[in-house]
Order: structure tokens, then sequence, then C-alpha cells
């Protein structure tokens, strides 16, 4: 269990935490607590469903923090839009694009690398319905793109020929 303790922290780092060396810790010290109820076989997405909920209850509490260091509002939905942080801005801007399901259904598979069945364990969901949110995620994603970054588009008009 605790040779997750890396995947922890990059989840939380990846979703814009203050600190995700302190959210991989509590989340150790949590999974500490209730060794005996976690199942050995899968507790990547147990980690990871604990390590979203200190996330959450991090950026509620940083709500109140001045302007200038606070993070964005959060919308009001089950699962809030956590900032997202790749090197590439297309790929932000396409993810920032998503619904917070859909964007977590892909970070939880691209990102963190939970197969599909260890996310919709992380999101306490059945396998078969995760698998159904990522394939109209991914679609969803792919559409998110600007035209011109849609592989066979032409981003210019073609020159006539005389």
């Amino acid at each position: 269990m605790f040779r997750h303790y890396q995947a922890v922290a990059r989840f939380a780092d990846r979703r814009g935490s203050r600190d995700p060396e302190s959210i991989a810790a509590e989340t150790m010290v949590i999974a500490w607590r209730k060794l005996d109820s976690i199942d050995s076989t899968s507790c990547l997405p147990w980690l990871i469903a604990t390590a979203r909920n200190l996330l959450f209850a991090e950026f509620r509490g940083n709500r109140d923090q001045p302007a200038g260091d606070a993070l964005p509002d959060l919308p009001d939905e089950s699962i809030p839009a956590l900032p997202i942080q790749s090197l590439d801005p297309a790929i932000d801007g396409a993810l920032a694009a998503l619904e917070p399901l859909d964007r977590e259904a892909i970070l939880l598979v691209a990102w963190d690398e939970l197969t599909p069945k260890e996310a919709a364990e992380s999101l306490g969901i059945r396998a078969t319905a995760f698998r159904v949110r990522l394939h109209r995620a991914r679609k969803r994603f792919i559409e998110s793109f600007a035209p011109s970054q849609t592989p066979g588009h032409m981003t210019e008009p073609r020159e006539e020929r005389t």
C-alpha cells in the first residue's frame, strides 16, 4: 500500500494542491488507521479516492484566502473542477472545456495511470459505467480541440492553381 505514496503525491500535484506531499502523507495516515478494512489488491483506487476527498477539503478551505493566493472558485457540483496542470496549453484548454466528470475520467486513466476498473472503484461506480463515461469523455475531449488541431483539418485555404 505504501509503495503508492509517490503516485498519490503526483495525483495531488497534478490537481493543483498547494502541498501534494502533505496530501499524500495524510492519505497514508488515514490508510494506516483503516488498514484492516482496505483490500490490499485494490488499495490504489482507495488511496486516490481518499486523496481526492482531502483535495476537495483543501480547495474548500482555500476559498477564504486572499484573492492573490486563492484557487479559482469551484462550481457547486458533486465533483469540483480541480485545477489541471500540463505542459501543453492546448491540452489544458481541451481539458478545461470538459465537464468535471469527463475531465476526471480522462485524468484518472491518462495521468494517474489507473485501469478503468481501478478508476471506477476510486469513484465508487461500476466499471461498466466508468468505461461508458470514459468513452464519452474521450470523444468530447477530441471534439474540444480547436478545428485546426484536429487531424486532417486544413488551417489555411488552398491556393488556387492557375
